[in-house]
């Protein structure tokens, strides 16, 4: 019997430990298992042939080497996937055995050369594999380990005749996992996506993840202008309402620390008054009032590099380096939140532990001085 040795919150590896390896790779989820990640989250995308495949989105051009590979130049196309016109290749366009043949790259290669310098020798991976993955690592390091999938782009596979939640159910009950169990968490911005889901029978923990901006796209397909928004969510009563329908929210964490669109901390200070006086939830605030709905709180993405830290954070100009993250990344675990999702699952283990000794040093400052007479 594995041992669930998790911490709270959990630290999920965002694509592996994409923070040293090109995201995706079997190198980058096992290097998150080593670095003592409790779970690892991949993006779920479909081949024309229906296989699910572990990709960031769709169109793969920024992080594999389809752009250099001839055979698949009458590949490339311009396609609208959830209302915005892209160019580039895109897994439903290939079948698996094609995809087979291609290699990851980092997608942020300018930002994380030591990354960029694996690139091309791995091959892709699909869902299947990494099932296989998590229960070998799980013996190996002899602690449940657990997977948060994420589905993309549900609608759109949906209209092409490849339903992401039929395909799921298939491979997970190939995989031997059943109908979810305690290792599994899904996770989507499409409630629809999660409520079919639901219907088939899955049993994991369903969250629904919520964008700093914009509308759900199945809501934009299902009621145009009228559609709710992400912002629709983050308040007392939205979240409410989605009690009972998902057990959790993943919100970015600019949410909680501030900074969503704003170019300056003034503007940043002043954007948090104004989502507080129209109702609209931030830092721990929101995680207390989900908390209170019944749902769970995970927030995406802590990064270490100044290119990603709040202003706060940041130390010099350089934007690849790495700031004040253990700042940042207590700050995020301060509010509450039941999972951090992080590129270095180290630093989210590391982060996890100051908190947590912090919390007991207080908790120790504030206990009565009882001497015996």
């Amino acid at each position: 019997m594995l041992q669930d040795t998790a911490g709270h919150p959990l630290v999920i590896g965002h694509r592996g430990a994409s923070g040293y390896r090109p995201e995706h790779t079997r190198s980058a989820y096992d290097l998150a298992f080593v670095l003592g990640a409790d779970a690892v989250e991949p993006d779920i995308v479909a081949t024309r042939d229906g296989v699910l495949v572990l990709r960031h989105e769709n169109e793969i051009s920024g992080t594999t080497d389809v752009a250099t590979r001839p055979e698949f130049a009458g590949l490339r196309t311009t396609r609208e996937v959830d209302g915005r016109s892209l160019t580039g290749w895109f897994t439903e366009d290939f079948t698996w055995a094609e995809l087979a043949t291609l290699r990851a790259t980092e997608r942020l290669g300018a930002l994380r050369q030591e990354s960029a310098s694996f690139d091309r020798r791995y091959p892709l991976l699909r869902l299947r594999d990494l099932f296989e993955l998590i229960d070998a690592a799980a013996d190996e390091h002899r602690r449940m380990l657990r997977m948060v999938a994420e589905f993309k782009h549900a609608t759109h596979f949906a209209e092409l005749g490849l339903p992401l939640d039929e395909l799921f159910v298939a491979e997970l009950e190939a995989a031997g996992w059943g109908r979810g169990d305690e290792r599994l968490i899904i996770e989507s911005f499409e409630l629809d996506l999660l409520d079919r889901l639901r219907a088939r029978g899955i049993r994991a923990p369903r969250v629904f993840l919520i964008e700093a901006t914009g509308a759900p796209y199945d809501l934009l397909r299902a009621h145009g202008r009228g559609a709710a928004r992400y912002d629709d969510f983050a308040t007392e009563a939205g979240l409410l309402g989605l009690a009972g329908r998902v057990d959790g929210v993943s919100v970015g964490k600019g949410r909680l620390i501030g900074e969503l669109r704003s170019t300056s901390a003034e503007d940043a200070a002043r954007e948090n008054m104004e989502r507080r006086a129209s109702g609209l939830l931030v830092g721990g605030g929101l995680v207390d009032a989900a908390h209170s709905a019944g749902l769970r709180v995970y927030t995406w993405t802590l990064r270490p590099e100044n290119r990603f830290l709040a202003r706060g954070f940041r130390r010099g100009s350089a934007r690849a380096a790495f700031g004040d993250w253990l700042g940042e990344f207590t700050l995020l675990i301060d509010t509450g939140v039941d999972g951090i999702f992080v590129d270095h699952p180290d630093l989210g283990v590391e982060a996890r532990t100051v908190a947590a000794a912090a919390d007991v040093a207080s908790a120790r400052s504030r206990r009565p001085d009882v001497r015996r007479s």
